[in-house]
């Protein structure tokens, strides 16, 4: 037996979560206070050293300008994006552009790739898993979405080498939570994972046979999750406080904090007990110099009133994902609920009515895709195991087609999405003029025949090749997509049979030099919380 070990970490916009295999079972990893779930938020502070965890959560109002929250929102992105410029309207933390096209993120007077930010999320999972394990851990099978493509796999990868983590592999969070709850034995199952965090919502139709793992389809809102359910509660109390005692409490930074706590502890509690009793002393004063308290009943039929649109909205997304699978609710044989948020009865009581199933919720939905993702690394590591044919061989499939620029704006689709992997593809293109002597080929993610609308991974040059007429050199392309899900392309002039490989250095990838002096910084950061005793 090995006795290495590997954990699983589930790297989430919101909250993130460690665990490992001990004595032959999954088991999430505690800090040192007993919490599983960790904020995936990061706080600079005055002391130079930082804070990370639930503790940073709560400087997202306090100290907002230096405290970086939903940066999995921003990895792997370009600049130009919209996912990024609707950040840039929401967090007030500073978006900037980097080199070639990337997102840096600036606090205090320093700036950061948004993988070092995700970097110190999963250097405080290791050092948690060290803590709880008593033994140095430097191995890891990460998560991340079903629909991340290659630029933001590779920029999850990056913020693990940069954490000090050997990234044994990149899986899905859906892959993940299927394999928590055993399947892959055997039976062939079509199964629905619905997965509501604090800020996202996906839903991703699997096909299970044995050990292979197949995503059917995968949709979701980027915008949708269990903080939307909360500032549902702020607003109605803010507006309720408002019309009391002609305070709005949203206009003080420290109000607006208590209101925001007050809030998401009031969904808890309604979801688990049918209602919450909300009491915040002295939440204000009045100008008058009073000192006032926040007092409020919020009961569950009010309160899945106040979110009904909000649950609707999964289904849309449901209808998506099963219409793209070319399936109906009727065809899943089993559905995993994945996410904080859907331990809400309303929740659970709209899914059980829209799939006509009841859904299996034995395992905690906070820690679900962690523990999947511990089996996956203690397979990965046991190679006896894998030896003898017991470990889960998975068999991922890559979420969009990917395409090569042709001229005039156009695409040629290389690999359909949702093609098996790994899988290695050629193809044959010719020069485009008279006496041309390189080929700059561009290559691109998405589903449109039309460059502008795909997403660029990235272009190489191949040049070398004997110069001659138009259409005469022949140039074999090459991808192949790795376990992760990580594009590689060569090319090779088939006359000469000369090569140039490249793994696409991704437009807004960090390069090997970035990565080693990002490794070396995370090396100086301190973490606050996490000073030896």
């Amino acid at each position: 037996m090995n006795d290495d070990i590997a954990v699983g970490i589930d790297l989430g916009t919101s909250y993130s979560c460690v665990a490992a295999m001990l004595d032959g079972a999954p088991q999430v990893l505690p800090n040192e206070w007993g919490e599983r779930t960790h904020a995936s938020v990061v706080s600079f502070l005055d002391d130079a050293s930082v804070l990370v965890g639930n503790n940073a959560k709560k400087n997202i109002i306090t100290n907002a300008e230096n405290t970086v929250y939903s940066a999995k929102r921003l990895i792997g992105r370009f600049y130009f994006s919209d996912e990024v410029k609707k950040a840039q309207a929401v967090m007030p933390y500073k978006i900037v552009e980097g080199p070639n096209n990337s997102v840096r993120i600036g606090v205090r007077d320093k700036v950061f790739a948004v993988p070092e930010i995700s970097a110190l999320v999963l250097k405080e999972m290791k050092a948690i898993a060290e803590t709880a394990l008593g033994r140095e851990v430097k191995k890891a099978v990460v998560t991340c979405p079903a629909y991340f493509n290659d630029n933001q796999r590779q920029a999850t990868k990056d913020a693990g080498r940069i954490a000090g983590l050997e990234v044994l592999r990149i899986i899905n969070e859906p892959t993940a939570a299927a394999l928590a709850y055993g399947f892959g034995k055997d039976i062939s199952q079509r199964i629905c994972i619905y997965d509501l965090g604090g800020g996202t919502f996906d839903v991703s139709v699997l096909e299970i046979g044995r050990d292979v793992f197949e995503v059917l389809s995968t949709a979701g809102d980027t915008y949708l999750g269990g903080d939307d359910f909360d500032d549902r509660i702020m607003a109605w109390l803010a507006d309720d406080f408002l019309k009391n005692h002609g305070l709005d409490l949203r206009q003080n930074r420290y109000c607006l904090q208590m209101l925001k706590e007050a809030g998401e502890k009031a969904k808890i509690e309604v979801g688990r007990d049918g209602v919450a009793d909300i009491q915040v002393p002295a939440i204000c004063q009045s100008p008058e110099g009073q000192v006032l308290d926040l007092k409020q009943t919020l009961q569950a039929e009010q309160f899945n009133r106040m979110v009904m649109d909000l649950v609707q909205r999964t289904f849309k997304v449901c209808d998506e994902a099963l219409q793209s699978a070319r399936i109906t609710a009727s065809d899943i044989d089993a559905v995993i609920l994945v996410g904080g948020p859907t331990r809400l009865p309303i929740i659970r009581q709209s899914v059980r009515h829209y799939f006509q199933r009841e859904p299996l919720t034995g395992i905690d939905p906070d820690e679900v895709v962690a523990l999947g993702a511990s089996i996956q690394a203690s397979a990965l590591l046991n190679a006896a195991a894998a030896e003898s044919g017991q470990a889960s061989y998975l068999l991922d499939v890559t979420p969009l087609s990917l395409r090569v620029a042709t001229v005039g704006g156009y695409t040629e689709k290389i690999l359909a999405k949702n093609t098996p992997i790994p899988i290695e593809k050629s193809k044959t293109f010719t020069t485009s003029r008279d006496g041309q002597d390189r080929v700059k080929i561009r290559v691109v993610q998405g589903e449109s025949n039309r460059v502008e609308e795909c997403e660029l991974l990235g272009e190489f040059e191949f040049s070398g090749f004997r110069v001659s007429k138009r259409g005469d050199v022949q140039i074999e392309v090459t991808f192949e997509i790795d376990p992760n899900g990580i594009v590689n392309v060569s090319a090779m002039d088939r006359e000469s049979k000369k090569r140039a490989t490249t793994t696409i250095s991704l437009s807004s990838g960090l390069s090997e030099k970035d990565i080693q002096t990002a490794i070396d910084t995370a090396a100086e950061i301190e973490l606050a919380g996490h000073q030896p005793a």
